[in-house]
């Protein structure tokens, strides 16, 4: 039994519905969904659709492109009502989202001991612009990066409502997830935490438009691996497949992203990258 994570499925491409129908069953499996499977809810469903049947259990986290408001066909669903629609949609599939009871990893066995379990737990945190140097503000950072010519469609699709800002959004989400995570790691439990965008700015490596970090995460959770008890932090957003170590623990950026980011002939099996057994204790 191994669990998987694959991110940015970003479904508006063919080449990636291609990827996705051809994608091979693994029906004693569990299967991280970290964001960006598509702009619409039609793309969601229509995943949902396919894996929920080729996997036993999956785990799905909003990302950017998820909460766009860009479908006719989703009518006035923005901000928080169209996050909401995704969570009910995800619950009539019975995968697990951010909203649900965290769960605890079934492939460790039957071990009484808390400190033995591990804890999956999926997040929604967006950001906060505070991936950006000391010396820009943040009322500023916008401006600061379109100064270089990088600019995010989020600025005109990801509608916060009805939170005033996208960083409003960002910390009431941020203190939902402490106050989770907290009593979640309270006994000794690991915990793999799950989330669309990095936890950490140091893993932001954006080599040909750095700018875009402002996009990226919040630095508020820059030692959640370690406050957390973390056996391991699954993001993608960057479009970056890699793993990291930072104090011991696994980042892992899992992206399928657009065709231009990869081989156009990689399968989305070759992306899928595994979380449990740890690979890297040869398990």
């Amino acid at each position: 039994m191994k669990l998987y994570a694959i991110s940015d499925l970003h479904l508006g491409s063919g080449l990636n519905l291609e990827a996705l129908d051809q994608l091979a069953a693994d029906p004693e499996d569990w299967l991280i969904l970290a964001g960006d499977v598509g702009e619409t809810i039609d793309h969601l469903r229509y995943a949902l659709d396919i894996l929920a049947q080729r996997f036993a259990q999956l785990l799905w986290v909003p990302g950017n492109h998820d909460l766009w408001a860009i479908d006719p066909h989703d009518g006035p669903l923005r901000g928080e009502d169209k996050y909401r629609r995704l969570v009910e949609i995800c619950r009539s599939f019975d995968v697990l989202t951010p909203e649900d009871p965290y769960a605890v990893w079934p492939g460790s066995g039957d071990r009484p001991d808390a400190r033995s379990q591990i804890v999956l737990a999926p997040l929604f945190l967006l950001y906060d612009y505070s991936f950006r140097p000391d010396g820009v503000a943040e009322q500023d950072a916008v401006d600061w990066a379109r100064a270089s010519g990088v600019f995010c469609t989020d600025e005109e699709l990801l509608d916060p409502a009805p939170h005033r800002s996208r960083q409003e959004w960002c910390r009431e989400r941020v203190l939902m997830a402490e106050r989770r995570l907290t009593e979640a790691a309270a006994n000794g439990q690991r915990l793999i935490l799950i989330n669309h965008f990095p936890l950490r700015h140091d893993l932001v490596i954006l080599q040909r438009i750095p700018c875009f970090s402002i996009w990226c995460g919040t630095r508020a959770t820059e030692n959640w691996h370690l406050r957390f008890n973390a056996e391991a932090v699954v993001y993608g957003h960057l479009h970056l497949p890699a793993t990291h170590i930072r104090d011991g623990v696994r980042f892992e950026e899992v992206s399928f992203g657009y065709p231009s980011d990869r081989d156009q002939h990689d399968s989305a099996r070759a992306h899928m990258r595994q979380i449990l057994p740890n690979p890297r204790e040869g398990r």
